[in-house]
């Protein structure tokens, strides 16, 4: 089954919710980082949320940034997406050990740590949005919800997982965002609030519903889920010789003609997806008129 999001309304549209599978952009992201089990399921859990917020954004040139800065041994993690399903991201430290946490399961929060959740929302205008909270927990879901509360005034329950197999591949990766709309009724709030007390992890409601659409009416049982549209989702970067030229053109003429000098090849790759590129001397000569 290929990754896909879902978006819909319920209770007559005082509820909106996204639903995600995202097994194969996770998968994806670990083969280009080479990250650990427990780097895995932040880096994931964090690409699985943002792809989700990016589908919010109105405009398919518009792009949400999501960065993580946490004291855990992880560091920071920075995500990327746009609105129309892409996303990218990398991690500081990708090999990072830790045992179990006393839940048996992969310490994600240990990993991350304390610090500072930032995000932000390019739309084209003179200035991005940028807003910062703390990091409540370091288990994504609850630090994204709390992001929505605190930044956006927007009630919301966000679940994310990641789940690997035992050669440490992902077996399965997804999540939801319900959020409450203006004008919610009481009796809508207790029906959501009773479908989600004790619910399973995400990645338990993917294998055993399967589809989003499926984990989604589950949570959202009586309350009428309509879903209004899907789209693929997927690990994708637009990196490109251009663009890391015009990277070189900010480090000013003075550095440019430093590394001219030198006369060594300037290489370097892309964070978000390893692609390496390189420029001879008389390429940058050229290029910068120098």
């Amino acid at each position: 089954m290929a990754d896909y999001m879902i978006r819909g309304t319920a209770a007559n549209g005082e509820i909106r919710f996204f639903g995600t599978r995202s097994t194969d952009l996770v998968e994806k992201a670990r083969k280009i980082h080479g990250t650990s089990p427990v780097v895995t399921a932040a880096l994931g859990r964090l690409l699985t949320a943002t792809v989700m917020m990016g589908s919010m954004m109105k405009s398919e040139e518009d792009r949400i940034t999501v960065n993580i800065n946490g004291d855990g041994p992880i560091g920071a993690i920075c995500v990327t997406a746009d609105s129309i399903g892409h996303v990218k991201g990398f991690v500081r430290n990708p090999l990072v050990i830790l045992p179990a946490n006393e839940k048996h399961k992969l310490d994600v929060s240990g990993a991350v740590g304390h610090g500072i959740l930032n995000v932000i929302r390019d739309t084209g205008m003179k200035e991005p949005y940028n807003s910062s909270v703390d990091i409540v927990s370091g288990e994504i879901a609850e630090d994204i919800t709390y992001y929505f509360a605190t930044s956006e005034q927007v009630p919301s329950s966000v679940g994310l997982g990641v789940l690997m197999d035992k050669a440490n591949f992902v077996k399965v990766a997804g999540g939801f965002i319900i959020q409450l709309m203006p004008g919610v009724k009481e009796e809508t709030i207790s029906a959501l609030e009773k479908n989600l007390t004790g619910v399973d992890s995400v990645t338990n409601m993917l294998l055993e519903y399967e589809t989003p659409e499926k984990m989604c009416e589950f949570l959202l049982r009586d309350l009428e889920p309509v879903v209004n549209d899907n789209m693929p989702v997927s690990f994708a970067c637009d990196c490109s010789e251009q663009k890391v030229l015009d990277a070189i053109t900010g480090m000013g003429e003075t550095e440019i003609l430093s590394l001219i000098k030198e006369g060594q090849d300037v290489e370097t790759s892309c964070r978000f997806c390893g692609k390496k590129f390189s420029f001879t001397p008389k390429r940058l000569k050229e290029y910068f008129k120098l």
